[in-house]
Parts: structure tokens; sequence; C-alpha cells
């Protein structure tokens, strides 16, 4: 029985990867992951695989126990990540993950500012409870298109509080855009792939 492999590729940036990404894609048989991250890596069509809903990822890798396969999981896979996923579904001794440096982790490097004692979530699929979120000092989030950083800031100001946002859209990439704002300054509209860190005023 082979390994699966959950590579976990950084926030974007080929540059931002660890050296063991490249070895474990080499070594490969099928190659797993979103168009967007296939693009990545120069590989033959025969070696792509477009990453299909969970349920159907699951069949096609219980199906092909017997070939090296590596999952390409945005940021690390295990913040988060697809790798949350594989350890429910798989033996451990099956599974083999290689980390990655989260979104979440290159934004507050970018900004400056320490990740200690901060908390870390996401609201991609998932309603935060915020109640429970807004009691920490600082708040990192994974967001996507129903809750981002407009609905986020409505939150804080609906508590009556008073916080900074840094808004991380498309991070690592040539477009990156890092937007620092109260929250009472953020406005309702379309943002690229983000990541919003919330702090004290």
């Amino acid at each position: 029985m082979a390994m699966i492999n959950i590579v976990g590729i950084g926030p974007g940036a080929a540059k931002l990867m660890v050296a063991e990404v490249a070895t474990v894609v080499a070594r490969a048989e099928v190659v797993v992951g979103s168009q967007r991250q296939l693009a990545l890596f120069d590989l033959p069509a025969a070696k792509r695989y477009v990453l299909p809903k969970l349920s159907e990822l699951k069949v096609f890798l219980q199906n092909n126990q017997q070939r090296e396969i590596a999952v390409l999981a945005s940021g690390d896979p295990l913040l988060y990540g697809i790798g949350n996923w594989a350890l429910h579904q798989f033996p451990r001794e099956q599974i083999h993950i290689v980390p990655g440096i989260s979104a979440i982790q290159y934004c507050f490097h970018q900004i400056g500012l320490p990740m200690n004692d901060s908390y870390l979530t996401s609201s991609h699929g998932r309603v935060p409870d915020f109640d429970f979120l807004l009691q920490h000092q600082t708040v990192a989030m994974v967001t996507d298109t129903q809750i981002g950083p407009y609905q986020i800031a409505q939150e804080v100001l609906q508590r009556g509080q008073q916080r900074l946002m840094y808004i991380g859209e498309m991070l690592s990439y040539p477009e990156e855009k890092i937007t620092c704002l109260p929250a009472d300054q953020v406005v309702k509209r379309e943002y690229a792939l983000n990541v919003v860190v919330i702090t004290n005023a």
C-alpha cells in the first residue's frame, strides 16, 4: 500500500514552498489539486487530477491505494485544511503530511505583528462564534464569500468594539494587497481570496 501525501504548498507563491514539496510531487504517480494549485507545477496531463468533491476524492483514493498520490493543500494542511479531513478518512500510518506556510502565518509576517497568543480560526463553510472570538486581543481568520471582511467588521461593531482589521488579499501573489482599517471603515464589496486579522485599535 502506497502513501497518501497531503502536501502543503503555502499561501500561493512557489518560492514559499518547503523543499520537500518538489520531491514528493516529482515522486507521485498522480497529483490532485485545484486548477490554481496544479498550475504551480510543470506536470504532464496524465499525472494531473483536478480536485473533485471530497466524497469523490475519498473513493478515488480508496481505489488507488497502490499508487503514490500527492494531494495539494493550500497553506498548511492541518490549519483548517484538507489534512484534517484525510486523517479522519484514512489510517494515520497511510498519511504523510508535508507542512506549509499558512496564509495566516504569512499575513502576520507581512504586517509585522507577533502571532503569540492569537486565536486562529476560519469562517470557510462555517459560522464562527463571534462572542467568543472577540474576547481575544488578536484573532486571525481565513474567510469565505459568505463571511468575509465586511461581515466580520459588522460583527465587531455590533458588539460596540473599536478594532483594527488587517485584510490580506491574494497573499504572496503579484496582486497581493494588505489594507489596515478601523472596523467602521471596512466597506461592503467583493474581496479577493483573503485573510483577516483583528486586533485592538
